[in-house]
């Protein structure tokens, strides 16, 4: 057997392989309501293959969605089409995982294809927060910078949003701190201007997500995997970096975190990526060797071997693919044709695959 397509048990659950889908959003739901494109989207990628399928950034509150079209766990009532999806997810033999996310100072904006820029009240917008009242960009609404009460209400939300997802049937949560959202905001001194105790020094800086952590992890079943996706690099001088990063995963262990999901950037427009195929997966593995706890690599990771690589040198545990699976739903099955591997198709499609 490939190293790429051995069991990973994190927990109470194993994962079948190695590979996971990572959460895209879709900007197809209407109130938050996840609907027939999301089962279609996230359905066929479970029975392409992968071991674990999550959701795209659902948001905790109302306010943390990134646009109107955005998929959400606020409310009881999303309970069941969540589930419905789960439900499906697992049935494929895939670990169903949900992402839970709050936007930050990048809400309030509209889908890729009609912009993505700021939408106005009237437009169905809304007045984002952040730690700091500054936007993200000039064509980005200005947030309110929050209060030591409204942080510890989304906290909240953050937590019974958890709840919410493990009662739809998912076994996975990962919260989302990457990518410029509301989390990494506080984290990164590019954003954060605070001069309290949420502000300023790192600790004070990491203080929002060790203590949203600490909230989801209280009420989360032993057995259910808790993970978070990071900027590992703002990729900019006098911001957040890589030996942040570790001592961030350090601590986010201690507190009951079991996989560091590595991504990096997004905190701020105009910033130079040295973007390339696997350029993340460095990251990963300096966060894997020196906070010792397993991580998962992102980022333009396309080929088979490549892939298998990753996980035979002990670079990551757990790969996550994205737009190759947008590609190429059944990558898996594909990828573990190429590596000498066999993945049984679901029943109806055998025939595609002999």
């Amino acid at each position: 057997m490939t190293h790429l397509f051995e069991p990973l048990t994190i927990r109470g659950v194993t994962l079948r392989n190695r590979i996971g889908i990572s959460p895209m959003c879709q900007y197809s739901s209407v109130d938050g309501y996840p609907n027939d494109w999301h089962l279609a989207h996230l359905g066929a990628r479970a029975a392409g293959g992968a071991g674990l399928v999550i959701t795209e950034a659902t948001a905790v509150e109302v306010r943390g969605r990134i646009s109107p079209e955005d998929a959400g766990i606020w409310s009881a009532d999303h309970v069941e089409p969540w589930a419905r999806i789960a439900r499906f997810i697992k049935s494929q033999g895939a670990v169903p995982g949900m992402q839970l996310a709050h936007a930050g100072r990048k809400a309030s904006t509209a889908a890729p294809w009609n912009g993505g820029n700021g939408i106005a009240d009237i437009d169905g917008g809304w007045e984002p927060v952040a730690p700091s009242a500054v936007a993200f960009n000039p064509d980005y609404r200005l947030p309110h910078a929050l209060t030591i009460d409204e942080i510890k209400d989304i906290q909240r939300k953050f937590a019974d949003a958890a709840v919410r997802a493990t009662t739809a049937g998912f076994e996975w949560i990962e919260i989302h701190a990457a990518h410029g959202y509301l989390a990494h905001t506080f984290l990164s001194p590019l954003a954060n201007q605070r001069t309290d105790e949420y502000g300023g020094s790192f600790d004070n800086r990491v203080r929002f997500l060790i203590e949203t952590t600490r909230e989801v992890r209280r009420v989360l079943p032993d057995a259910t995997p808790l993970t978070v996706r990071i900027s590992t690099s703002d990729w900019a001088e006098n911001a957040w970096d890589i030996d942040q990063s570790v001592e961030l995963a350090k601590r986010l262990k201690a507190e009951g975190v079991d996989l560091i999901d590595c991504s990096s950037g997004g905190i701020a427009p105009g910033i130079k990526i040295p973007i390339g195929p696997g350029y993340q997966v460095p990251f990963a593995e300096l966060i894997r060797e020196r906070a010792r706890i397993p991580t998962a690599a992102v980022g333009l990771i396309t080929d088979a071997q490549q892939a298998n690589t990753i996980v035979e040198s002990g670079q990551a545990d757990l790969i996550l693919i994205a737009r190759q699976s947008l590609r190429d739903p059944n990558w898996p099955i594909h990828v573990a044709k190429e590596l000498g591997h066999t993945i049984e198709p679901p029943k109806q499609y055998e025939r595609a695959f002999m």
